[in-house]
């Protein structure tokens, strides 16, 4: 996730995304994300096992932000909201 200037990356793990992008776009949660302001999805992996999930979180983390920054332009080159459609918004 990240804010509107896409200025922070936020690398977090849940078992329900839809859910967790709704509390970061309102804030239910206190935090770094909050603290932020990262309301954003950009990217997101899915993960049938939580400890894969858990083992590329702590890799991501370790990453530069630049090797963050061209893994999601890869995959989502003009960093287009992911969560809108998630949660079906207009």
């Amino acid at each position: 996730m990240t804010n509107k200037n896409h200025s922070v990356l936020y690398i977090g793990v849940t078992n329900r995304l839809s859910r967790r992008t709704w509390e970061h776009r309102h804030g239910t949660r206190n935090g770094f994300a909050a603290d932020y302001r990262c309301t954003k999805l950009i990217y997101y992996e899915w993960y049938r096992d939580i400890r894969d999930a858990i083992a590329r979180e702590s890799q991501l983390k370790k990453w530069s932000r630049a090797k963050k920054v061209a893994l999601i332009n890869r995959l989502n080159p003009s960093w287009r909201d992911l969560g809108a459609e998630l949660l079906q918004e207009d």
